[in-house]
Order: structure tokens, then C-alpha cells, then sequence
């Protein structure tokens, strides 16, 4: 039995914050979870998907997150307790139905995880996604440890069911990668089958405008309800006392433990960390900075509680300075870490910050530049090598999407031109092809074209754009995981499910000018992407080559034999190493070699080499 299904309750296990949070699931008795990967969520769909094949746990990982939140709305108003998951900008995907769920509410518990990332590790922005709940009017709290992340998923079910309504747990980088060990409680009885039961009077499900004014006059009464039990609210902690006060949050509150040991003032500083924070407890915060002499808010990116904190002096009469971001203070962007809070805290409230003697490292040598790049054989860099240099690599706009292609916008492949959020590619290109007379060239994923690109074709074939759409198909969605998609073959994890062929969906949509290419070929991708540039129309290539962690991890990678740099032939031009930048290169004797241990056998190499200087290793394999 998986760990994380143990049906006892009190002993304490090392988990992940993402691996807590899927322990809080079961413990609650969740009964679907539904999810889009993403960093730093992915291992939660990724631990459902696993223990979906030991317990009756419903779990998918749907098309996009809009989907997700569909399918657990569903599930959730058949009163069965329901996790649908997404990285931060997943939410805008889904706000759409979560903000009518908002609205006509759910019979069962439903959380959803919003996984936000301060200071951008593998995220396209930085957003906050609290501002979604002030918005949207949905309950969220937010974990500052591992142990929390646990407790409060299991609450947030409570929580949900008790008001009817979705609940959000917001989690940041931190909580969601850090380690700790946690205390397990009994899992309560899970319940997986439920019935819809039909309002034929109210049509209190129905969002039309004249049921969904009564509901929001419903949801609003929830709201209030909730604002006013802040104070007595499990996860809204009020520690110490003093004549200053800081607010706070998140992993941020375990940044001002830090620095408040470190400046030795814990006496002088009481300290509210925020575990709800919306709806915003007015009360509780009006008690704590009343009688202070300042107060300073300590939280990431935006400033949500700053602002409510100073809304709330303001209605109430409270005249206590309140600071948070600012110059000398706390920024509006990026992570903190206890150095940061400390150099705010000291200086806003005038302690004495003792400078600490920096560790001496002039004699240490210069650190190497790393920066991403596509793994050694990656059939991305193949197709993006290929197609770039046929259509015309200088003079045709590039859009690009989201997902392990990203890096292709580095040099040398320099294969993006603008880039925004999955399914851009084909929209963004449909709009710079319709203005500059060009044919724009569109690269997305087989994952990217099932979230979000069968519209942009769709529009595109529809408005007769002339365009060029290149869909790298490597048989998952890769950069997340390698987490199944509608277009991966079922059988490689064992799934009784329809894959859905690409060529097919394409030509279903009106797509004429069709081509399907070996990923690793770079002749047919040249040649392909030539005849697709004197179409006037819409142009689709599809270049087929499954990602290779993606065959060693399940087993099929074929057994080859790296290979190796005849120096005997090569003339050192290195257009093996500028033109594609393979990672299984580098210079020995200033010379280029291959890494044995690194060369997937791809053979991109092979094919650009003027020299024919690159041929199968004698040894190794």
C-alpha cells in the first residue's frame, strides 16, 4: 500500500508539501480529483494518478484547467468531495466556472489549489491569485507549513461543505516543494458514487441572470458570515505582544520568525500570521493594530492584506501607521527569505541590524554559466532546427506557447518571436500573418494543441488565415512530467482509454495543407515546411518522435550506441555545437567530442555535419 492511502492516523511521515496536501485529500474522504499540471503542483496530479490504480479514487488529468473545474463542478454538485489542482495562471483558464460556482455552489466539498510562484522559477508572470478570491468571493487559506498544508486541505473540505460554496488553498513554491515530517490522522470514509438531484423549482443550478441575482445576494451573506468568524478562526494565530505588530502570511510568517530570533525583539513584536485571509477578518485585525504604534505587513507580490489592513483603520477610525511594500521595505516582486525581512523590520521599526562578515570567496573560482536547455536528443530541437532554417529563419515571425519548445527561443535555434500562455501560438500568429502579409510559423506542443490549440485552428481555417501550424508531438506533455494527454498512446501506462489522432482533429477542422514528419528527419521536415510555405492557406505540420525520458521511463527506449566525433575528418567548423547547441557536446582540446554518456543516438548531428565527420561509437552503448 502507497504511504500516502496508510489508514491509520498518529504516526509521523517525511513528506513533500504537495505529498501533504494529497495526504489532507484522502484524509477528508476526497473522492475525484481532476487537474493540469503544473510547477509547483504537478505532484499532486501526479500522486493521485498514481494511487488512482490502488484505491477507487476517480482521477484525471483533463484537456485544460477549464475543464478540470467543469468536470469537479460536476462531481461536486453530486455531493461528492472533490480536488481539482493548477499552477497560478491555470486559474485564469478556469475562472470562468469557478466564479459561477461561486455562485450556484456545490453538495459536496470542493478545493481548489492554486500553486503561485514568487519569483518566477517556471512561470510566464507572477500573479497573485488571492486577488481571484476578492473577486470572485471565495474562501481561501493559505499554508505556512508542511504540517498545514495537510490540516488545511482537510479543513478547506470541511469548510467547503459546510457553506456550500469552493474553497481555495493557495500554496506557493516553499510550502509546495519543502520537506517535513507530518502527523497523519484517520482518512474518514470516502464516498465516490453520488446522484444529481434536479431543482426543477428554484433552478438553483441554472446561472441565468434571474437565478444568479438571488444567489449572489446568497453568496454574499456566506461572505459576511465568514469575514466575521476570523477571530476564532484555527488558522488565523496571534503570537506575543509588543508595542509594534506585525501581519503576516504564507511562508513569509516562518521568514519573521526567523529574522525576529535573529534580532533578538520577539518581545517587543506581536505577530498575526494570516491563515484565511479572505474573507478578510476585520475584526481580528482592527483588535490587533488598535492600541500599536506601527504595524508593518510582511507578505509576497501584491499587496492583499496591506490593503485591506489599511481599509479596514480607515472605516474603523484607527490612525496606527501601517507599511508594508516600499522603498527600504518589502518589494513587490520576487521571493523573501529572512535577510530580506530582517533589513525591513529593522528598518521600519529602528532595531539595530548587525551586519554579519560575509564569507570570504575571492579565491573561489567564476561558476560556470548553465542556462536551459533542451535535453540531448530532444526531437523539439530537431523539428525547430528544421523548420526555422527552410521557411526563412530571420524574416518569418515566430510565435511559440508554452512547454519544453520555450527554450527554443535562445540561441542558436532563436525559434520564438513572441510568446504568451498556452494556446497563443496559432491566435498570435493568425493576427501578425493578417497584418504583415507573412506566413507566420506557430509552434505548440500535442499537449498545448489539446489545452487550447484546437480553437486558435478552428479559428484559423475559419477566417482563412495563411499561416503555418508545427505540432511537435512527443507523446505526453512533457515539461510537467510527462502526464498523459488525449494524444499519447493509453497503453504505455496501462490506461483503458481513446487516444485522439492528431491528423484527424486537424482535417477535421478544415485543414487541407497536411503534413506528418518524422521529428528526427531532417530532410522530410525541410522539405515538408517548404511545400507549406507556398500554400496560401493554413499549413499544418506534424512532427512525430515520442520525448526520450519519456521511452527510457516507461520502458521503451531502444538500446543504441552513442556517437562520437571522427577527428580525423572534422574540419572544427562546430556547426555541431552552434547551430544546435546539443548538450551532449563539448570541447576537448578544443575540439569537439560527445558526451557517451549523454548521446541519445538521436542523429541530428549526423545530418548537419558538412563533414560527415560524426559516426556510431566503436565502444559504449
Amino acid at each position: 500500500m502507497d504511504l500516502l492511502l496508510t489508514p491509520e492516523g498518529g504516526q509521523k511521515h517525511l513528506l513533500m508539501g504537495n505529498e501533504a496536501i494529497v495526504r489532507g485529500a484522502i484524509e477528508a474522504g476526497v473522492g475525484v480529483v481532476t487537474a493540469y499540471p503544473g510547477t509547483p503542483s504537478s505532484e499532486i496530479p501526479n500522486a493521485f494518478f498514481r494511487l488512482s490504480k490502488e484505491c477507487d479514487i476517480y482521477f484525471e488529468f483533463s484537456t485544460n484547467e477549464k475543464v478540470a473545474m467543469e468536470v469537479g463542478g460536476g462531481t461536486a454538485n453530486c455531493g461528492i468531495r472533490t480536488l481539482v489542482t493548477m499552477k497560478s495562471p491555470g486559474l485564469n483558464v478556469a475562472s470562468d466556472p469557478l466564479f459561477t460556482l461561486a455562485y450556484v455552489g456545490v453538495e459536496g466539498g470542493m478545493v481548489v489549489v492554486s500553486a503561485d510562484e514568487p519569483g518566477l522559477h517556471s512561470t510566464q508572470n507572477e500573479q497573485d491569485n488571492r486577488l481571484y478570491s476578492k473577486l470572485g468571493y471565495i474562501p481561501f487559506l493559505e499554508p505556512s507549513t508542511i504540517q498545514e498544508a495537510k490540516d488545511m486541505t482537510r479543513y478547506a473540505f470541511d469548510l467547503s461543505e459546510r457553506i456550500q460554496r469552493p474553497v481555495m488553498l493557495r500554496i506557493t513554491t516553499r510550502v509546495s516543494h519543502g520537506r517535513s515530517f507530518v502527523e497523519f490522522d484517520v482518512p474518514r470514509e470516502r464516498k465516490v458514487r453520488g446522484e444529481f438531484v434536479k431543482d426543477r423549482i428554484n433552478n438553483s443550478k441554472v446561472a441565468i441572470p434571474a437565478v444568479s441575482r438571488k444567489l449572489r445576494r446568497e453568496n454574499l451573506k456566506i461572505h459576511d458570515m465568514l469575514a466575521a468568524e476570523g477571530s476564532t478562526n484555527p488558522f488565523n494565530l496571534q503570537e506575543g505582544s509588543g508595542q509594534f505588530g506585525i501581519i503576516t502570511n504564507g511562508v513569509s510568517y516562518l521568514h519573521v520568525s526567523d529574522a525576529l530570533d535573529d534580532l533578538g525583539v520577539k518581545d517587543r513584536i506581536a505577530v498575526l500570521r494570516l491563515g484565511m485571509s479572505w474573507p478578510f477578518p476585520a475584526d481580528l485585525v482592527a483588535d490587533f493594530i488598535k492600541d500599536r504604534e506601527k504595524i508593518l505587513i510582511v507578505e509576497e507580490v501584491e499587496p492583499f492584506i496591506e490593503d485591506e489592513t489599511n481599509r479596514v483603520a480607515n472605516i474603523k477610525g484607527i490612525d496606527t501607521p501601517i507599511a508594508g511594500k516600499g522603498e527600504q521595505l518589502l518589494p513587490r516582486m520576487g521571493e523573501f527569505d529572512p535577510g530580506l525581512v530582517k533589513r525591513a523590520i529593522s528598518n521600519y521599526f529602528g532595531f539595530e541590524n548587525p551586519a554579519k562578515v560575509p564569507i570570504q570567496t575571492d579565491d573561489f573560482p567564476a561558476f560556470p554559466s548553465r542556462p536551459p536547455a533542451l535535453c540531448p536528443g530532444c526531437p523539439e530541437r530537431s523539428t525547430m532546427y528544421g523548420v526555422t532554417r527552410a521557411v526563412g529563419h530571420d524574416d518569418i515571425p515566430f510565435p511559440l506557447e508554452i512547454g519544453c519548445y520555450g527554450l527554443g527561443f535562445l540561441p542558436p535555434l532563436s525559434a520564438s518571436d513572441i510568446c504568451l500562455c498556452m494556446g497563443s501560438a496559432i491566435p498570435n500568429g493568425i493576427g501578425i500573418s493578417r497584418v504583415t502579409g507573412k506566413k507566420a510559423t506557430c509552434f505548440l506542443g500535442d499537449g498545448s494543441f489539446f489545452h487550447s490549440g484546437m480553437t486558435g485552428l478552428a479559428d484559423a481555417v475559419h477566417h482563412k488565415a495563411n499561416i503555418l501550424v508545427v505540432i511537435m508531438d512527443n507523446s505526453a506533455t512533457a515539461m510537467t512530467g510527462h502526464q498523459e494527454n488525449p494524444g499519447m498512446d493509453p497503453s504505455i501506462y496501462g490506461l483503458d482509454k481513446k487516444q485522439i489522432d492528431i491528423e484527424t482533429v486537424c482535417r477535421a477542422l478544415g485543414v487541407e495543407d497536411m503534413y506528418v514528419v518524422p521529428a528526427l528527419n531532417q530532410k522530410k521536415i525541410r522539405e515538408a515546411s517548404e511545400k507549406a510555405m507556398a500554400y496560401v492557406g493554413v499549413s499544418v505540420i506534424i512532427a512525430k518522435e515520442p520525448c526520450p525520458l519519456l521511452a527510457k521511463r516507461v520502458g521503451l527506449a531502444k538500446k543504441r550506441k552513442p556517437f562520437e566525433v571522427d577527428v580525423d575528418k572534422c574540419t572544427n567548423c562546430r556547426l555541431c555545437i552552434t547551430e544546435i547547441a546539443c548538450p551532449a557536446f563539448y570541447l576537448i582540446d578544443d575540439h569537439p567530442a560527445i558526451s557517451a554518456a549523454q548521446c541519445p543516438s538521436c542523429g541530428l548531428c549526423v545530418q548537419i555535419c558538412p563533414e560527415n565527420a560524426i559516426k556510431v561509437a566503436k565502444t559504449g552503448e
